[in-house]
This record gives structure tokens, C-alpha cells and sequence, in this order.
């Protein structure tokens, strides 16, 4: 099968046909949720990324993938109902688990090494922002906005305007969630350890990629999947 994609191709086109694919944008650095809605030429001028390296490493993806069998419903077939219990399930709640669990270890590292390591200190407060933020926002969602859009999928929605209103806040959310992510990888200068880090630190560098990137595949599943569904017509 010939490699579908072009650098006309749509980034979140990418992701969504080719889930894999977002280790590939996530390791040039290309934001795929939040600023996913341009092709991929654009991506690549505006984060400099070499564009022979990068269609090397989407063709590598999409190669291991072509004879294995992936199951793609979740992101594109399934009706909204299933994506927003796939949501809650796989996302919110390991991420409430995952931010109270993670709290205590940034502030230890902040505090031990944050003379050595200024950053640390601004690492700090960013992951703290961020916690706050999504906890409202994941609240927000839950109580209202989802509830909202499984009325609009079943056409029961007394006020559509207002319900589509409601998702375009959270789109506007995630990208203050995004950015907050964006700077702790620059200021961490893509998590990269010093040579004094200690276990501790090294486990919490490990922990925030590993939630930045879940972080990412949450944004996309609702901002390039479910709410176009509503927002778009």
C-alpha cells in the first residue's frame, strides 16, 4: 500500500488515520491537538523540522502498521457517547490520579535542587497551574459540557447555541493547558537530566513527559474527533 500521506496532509488527519504517528510529531516537537488543524508543511517551516527525516519517521510508523491489525473505532467510528466514556475511563481518571500521586515529588525536587537548578522552581509553579486547570476544566466537562453533548448527539439539546458555545470554552482551555506543557518542556529543555539529578528527579522528568503525552492524546481525542462533530456544522 503507497504511503497516503502528503505534506498537504492535514497534521490531525495524520494522527487520526495513524495513532502511532503522534510519538513521531511528538518527538519533532509539532503540536498535533491543539494546533493539529494545518498541514504538514506549515508544521514543519514553523517548528524548523527537517521534512525528509520527519516523512522517513511517519513512513516508518506507517509501514510496522500496514499488516498489523489496529482498532481505529474509538477515534474515528465510534458514536460520541463511547468516545466520551473512553474519555472519562482512560484520561480523567488516571490523570486525578496521576497529578495527586506526582504533586508531592515536584515539590520535593523544587525544594532540594532548586538552588543548583533555578528552574525547578518555575517547574514548580507550572506544574501547579496546570493541575488546577485541568482538574476544573475535567470537572467542568464532566458535569456539564459532556452531558451537553450527548444531547446534541441525540438531538434532546434544548439550546444548541449555547451548548456549542460551551465547547468551544474547553477547546480554549486546552490550548492554556497545552501552552503550560510547552513551557515546562522548554524551560526542562525537553526534560534532559543534569548530572547531579538523583532518582527522584529523574522519575519526575520521566512522569511529566509521560503526562504530556497522554495530555496530547486526551486534547486530540476532543478537539479533532468529538467536538468538530458539533462545533463544525
Amino acid at each position: 500500500m503507497t504511503f497516503p500521506f502528503t505534506t498537504d496532509t492535514l497534521v490531525k488527519d495524520i494522527v487520526n488515520e495513524l495513532p502511532k504517528t503522534s510519538d513521531v510529531f511528538k518527538k519533532h516537537r509539532i503540536d498535533f491537538c491543539c494546533g493539529g488543524n494545518i498541514p504538514l508543511s506549515r508544521a514543519i517551516t514553523e517548528n524548523r523540522v527537517n521534512e525528509d527525516v520527519l516523512l522517513a519517521d511517519l513512513k516508518d510508523v506507517f509501514e510496522k502498521n500496514e499488516n498489523t491489525e489496529t482498532n481505529l473505532d474509538v477515534w474515528t467510528n465510534s458514536d460520541s457517547n463511547t468516545i466520551i466514556d473512553h474519555v472519562i475511563s482512560q484520561y480523567h481518571k488516571p490523570l486525578v490520579e496521576e497529578l495527586t500521586m506526582l504533586s508531592p515529588y515536584v515539590t520535593k525536587i523544587s525544594r532540594v535542587h532548586g538552588d543548583n537548578h533555578p528552574e525547578l522552581l518555575k517547574v514548580n509553579e507550572l506544574f501547579y497551574a496546570f493541575k488546577k486547570e485541568m482538574l476544573e476544566h475535567m470537572e467542568k466537562e464532566e458535569a456539564i459540557v459532556f452531558p451537553l453533548i450527548r444531547q446534541l448527539a441525540d438531538n434532546t439539546v434544548e439550546d444548541r447555541e449555547s451548548a456549542v458555545a460551551q465547547i468551544i470554552e474547553l477547546e480554549k482551555e486546552h490550548d492554556a493547558a497545552g501552552q503550560i506543557l510547552r513551557e515546562i518542556r522548554e524551560i526542562t529543555a525537553d526534560f534532559a537530566l543534569p548530572f547531579d539529578a538523583c532518582g527522584t528527579y529523574t522519575l519526575v522528568f520521566k512522569r511529566l513527559e509521560e503526562l504530556e503525552g497522554q495530555t496530547f492524546m486526551h486534547v486530540h481525542l476532543e478537539n479533532n474527533i468529538l467536538f468538530p462533530r458539533y462545533t463544525n456544522q
